[in-house]
Parts: structure tokens; C-alpha cells; sequence
């Protein structure tokens, strides 16, 4: 929280925006819940607190100089958590088909494996790359944009083909995000490395 830890990426556990990212994680199993009860209304309510504490722990983590990795890791973790709940709830009300689930779960799995890969040569995590946090943007801004028509009727004449439109090119972007990681981690292991050279940190 000192001066000193400004403009540096610290290894601390516990600070004010690594609690507010614990507290939008803790609240991921009662947003699905709520979405297999069709209580649409309560988990977009939800869905709004985990969005602010987002927003809220971005800036305090500037502000008082609390960047940490741990925070850098939950921030992607816990957006992919809440997709995955979105669609896992609407799926099992049969308002989404179960394919577009398997289509985003299958994307993030092959990540996985590509950081195995990278993994075994001696690589950290490839750094994010701008089309995947686009595409992560339109899948996390587009299922609520199906719910909100589920949660208000009044509006689902234009949330929902608005909301499927956003949700399916977001989950496009995803898959072609990963193929560039794929190229980009092919890339990476054919590159002999230098004896001793630091390995990535980052994510």
C-alpha cells in the first residue's frame, strides 16, 4: 500500500482489491443458483455487484499501488467463472443450447493444454492478447443481455436477438483468440531458449 509498491507487480495475498475480487468469486455459485431457479432478476442484480467490485478493485489496485500476480490471475479467472455460470443456468432452463457451452468450455480447455505445452518448454503463460479480452467482453456483456429480456419480458422483443447476436460473435472471437495462441505458442517452443533467461510472469 506504500509508495513503494506503486508501478511494481507485487506478490501479496492479502489487500483490499484481492478481497473484492475473493468477494465477486464467492458470489459466482450464488449467481448460477439463481439462474437454475429462473430468478432472473437476482442474478443480474448479482451479476451488477460482481461488475462494480471489477471496476472497483482495477482502481483501487492503481490507486494505492496494490497490484499483485494473485489479483492478476483472479481478474480472467473470475470473468471466465461467471460466463461459465451464465451458461451452464441458461443451458439448464433450456433457454441456450448445451453445443455453445461445450463450444466456450472446448476453447478454454485447449488454452489449458496449451499452457502445459508451454509449461514443459520452460514458458510462463503468453500475455493476453487484445482479441481474447474483446472477445471475453462480448460473451460477459452478452448472455446478460439474453437474461435481462428472461428477467424483463417487456424488453425481449430486442435484448434477446441483440444479446444472441453480441453472445455468438463473442464466442467467434474466442476460438480465433485461441488459434493465435496456438500459433503464438508454436512459435514460442521452436525458439531455442538462452541458458538462463527468466521465465514469463505473465498472463
Amino acid at each position: 500500500m506504500g509508495g513503494s509498491d506503486r508501478g511494481e507487480v507485487s506478490r501479496r495475498v492479502w489487500t483490499i482489491p484481492n478481497a473484492l475480487s475473493m468477494l465477486r468469486l464467492a458470489l459466482v455459485p450464488v449467481f448460477l443458483l439463481l439462474l437454475v431457479a429462473r430468478d432472473y432478476v437476482s442474478a443480474l442484480v448479482v451479476l451488477v455487484v460482481a461488475s462494480l467490485t471489477d471496476l472497483l478493485d482495477g482502481f483501487l489496485a492503481r490507486r494505492l499501488g496494490q497490484v499483485t500476480r494473485l489479483g492478476q490471475l483472479l481478474d480472467p479467472a473470475a470473468d471466465r467463472l461467471y460466463i461459465f455460470a451464465a451458461l451452464v443456468g441458461l443451458a439448464a432452463g433450456g433457454l441456450v443450447p448445451w453445443w455453445i457451452v461445450i463450444v466456450v468450455v472446448a476453447r478454454d480447455v485447449f488454452l489449458a493444454i496449451l499452457g502445459i505445452v508451454l509449461a514443459n518448454h520452460g514458458y510462463g503463460p503468453l500475455p493476453v492478447h487484445q482479441l481474447g479480452k474483446v472477445a471475453t467482453f462480448a460473451l460477459f456483456f452478452g448472455l446478460p443481455v439474453i437474461m435481462l429480456g428472461l428477467a424483463f419480458p417487456a424488453v425481449e422483443p430486442i435484448s434477446e436477438p441483440v444479446g444472441w447476436a453480441i453472445t455468438l460473435w463473442g464466442a467467434f472471437l474466442y476460438w480465433w483468440a485461441g488459434i493465435i495462441y496456438a500459433i503464438e505458442t508454436s512459435r514460442a517452443i521452436r525458439v531455442p531458449r538462452v541458458a538462463g533467461d527468466a521465465r514469463s510472469d505473465t498472463l
